[in-house]
């Protein structure tokens, strides 16, 4: 049974992460178009989905694209705080948080072709 101090633990932990996810849809233009395209393409994936497993790999490959949105912004701005300079590492590692981005979009879009074509 979860103690008092574990409940308050979650609870932080949870205002701790809508506040991130509030901070990355108002300043991140990327994070609201990921957001839209799952509020449009999830009732889609619904009913185009013959059963769970096809609706629920249809939509988890949205929120996998919002995922990688959310560590790629995390990084940029982490990078960002550093230093305005141009320095190859920071470079780099946002290169790197953007091709998981590429992935993901990748990702889904093999899987709802494979998904629909079948």
């Amino acid at each position: 049974m979860p103690s008092e101090f574990d409940i308050l633990r979650l609870l932080r932990a949870t205002t701790y992460a809508l506040a991130g996810l509030r901070d990355a849809f108002r300043s991140q233009v990327a994070v609201r178009q990921e957001v839209l395209i799952i509020l449009v393409m999830s009732p889609v994936a619904l009913w185009l989905g013959e059963n769970g497993v096809e609706r629920a790999l249809l939509i988890g490959v949205l929120f996998l694209i919002l995922l990688t949105e959310l560590l790629n912004a995390a990084i940029e701005t982490t990078v960002d705080r550093i230093g305005a300079e141009h320095h190859e590492l920071s470079r780099k590692a946002k290169d790197m948080a953007a091709a998981a981005v590429l992935v993901s979009l990748v990702t889904a879009g093999i899987v709802w072709l494979l998904i629909l074509l079948d």
